[in-house]
């Protein structure tokens, strides 16, 4: 069987991002952006004012103690002409620096009175004065492609004027849940059925991650049912099914997408839980065939399709960030395969600790409730014990 990074490795040499299209920046939350993007002028557009207050030529008032007002100088209605040696203007913030000014002195180290200012304060050449293309200048590059356009690189790229990105399209995501036993949410189960809960599970997770999804009926085990809706699922940019990946009678993907030209990566990995996971494509489409026990479907979700997810979208980060912690409690060593634990993270005296859950059985949902990161245990690694510091792979941020 492989192991995890040789697993990881194959899907991320396999995959490549999905084509580019032109957007509003309005509609551009949350892509990654495919060119770079460059500032149409200069910010600040011209020399400006940090505070409300005087604009003065510093020299000036270290000769003279009082300035005669010479105007105003506000927002979107700068000051006319140049300032005359000996005098000042009253700017409020943001207003462009008149000429002939070179310092602006707050208004609360000033006296206003008949006409004149005087300063209390020491003043220095250049005091709270916002320099011409100081932030970014015309032409710059301001972003690169893969960055993930967040509402900060939204807000720069406005202020630089760009009014439309280049970024690489969202994912279309197919899932597909198999088994008999499945019924939907809203139907009592009976005997010896389950609600597809795995449905809601996944798609909340690939909504996360910023997907397009396309939920399909619930596959029973036969081969030709299988098959229509396989079929179906190969039209979007990646297929996830869930169940029927094992070495059962009725697990029936794997041999029902060679019928369909499967070009099969992996079938199994040194993991707990997941092993049977499995990763190819058929034609060009990425297929992943998770297990159906929610716990191993939602670890194999995240230690292999979100990076999948992450590189088909185009973004530059495609890792899930890990962050050190302190366990709370002694979590057995590692076996033949490497285990992943959920657990939860609290902040204490600024260190994060790392609690595992109670259940971690891959057929249980409780131990990934309010879960925020998972725990790799390295294979045949020794006990981990309480207080020990560890690396923990991120799913939510505390």
């Amino acid at each position: 069987m492989l192991s995890y990074e040789d697993a990881l490795n194959m899907i991320l040499r396999t995959i490549s991002p999905l084509p580019a299209e032109d957007v509003l920046l309005a509609e551009a939350l949350g892509r990654a952006l495919a060119d770079d993007v460059t500032a149409g002028w200069d910010m600040p557009p011209a020399d400006n004012s940090a505070m409300d207050g005087f604009a003065l030529a510093a020299d000036d008032i270290a000769l003279q103690g009082e300035l005669k007002i010479a105007g105003l100088s506000r927002a979107g209605a700068g000051f006319a002409g140049k300032v005359p040696p000996g005098e000042a203007v009253k700017i409020m913030t943001g207003a462009p620096l008149p000429a002939g000014c070179d310092t602006v002195v707050p208004l609360e180290d000033v006296v206003e009175e008949g006409g004149r200012v005087g300063v209390q304060k020491p003043v220095r050449k250049g005091d709270h004065v916002r320099y011409r293309g100081e932030e970014f200048q015309k032409g710059e590059v301001l972003l690169q492609p893969g960055c993930n356009l967040r509402a900060g690189e939204i807000g720069l790229l406005a202020a630089a004027g760009v009014a439309q990105v280049s970024v690489y399209r969202r994912p279309r995501v197919a899932l597909l849940t198999t088994g008999d036993e499945l019924v939907d949410l809203g139907v009592c189960p009976g005997p010896g059925q389950i609600v597809n809960s795995n449905l809601y599970l996944l798609s909340a997770r690939l909504q996360e991650e910023g997907c397009t999804v396309l939920p399909l009926a619930i596959a029973a085990d036969r081969s030709g049912d299988l098959r229509e809706l396989l079929v179906l699922g190969l039209e979007a940019d990646l297929l996830i099914t869930t169940g029927g990946v094992s070495m059962g009678d009725y697990d029936l993907v794997k041999g029902t997408l060679e019928s369909l030209g499967l070009r099969l990566g992996f079938w199994k990995v040194a993991i707990k839980p997941g092993k049977p996971v499995l990763f190819g494509t058929v034609e060009k489409t990425p297929v992943f065939g998770l297990p159906g026990n929610p716990a191993a479907a939602a670890a194999t979700f995240q230690l292999f399709v979100r990076p999948a997810l992450r590189r088909l979208a185009g973004f530059r980060d495609i890792h899930a960030p890990r962050c050190r912690a302190t366990l709370t409690t002694t979590v057995r060593g590692g076996g033949s395969r490497q285990m992943f634990l959920w657990g939860r993270l609290s902040e204490e005296d600024g260190h994060y600790r790392f609690t595992p859950s109670n259940r971690q059985g891959s057929g249980q949902t409780r131990g990934m409730q309010q879960a925020q990161a998972l725990l790799s245990v390295p294979i045949g690694s020794p006990d981990l014990t309480a207080g020990q510091e560890v690396e923990v792979m991120l799913i939510y941020l505390p």
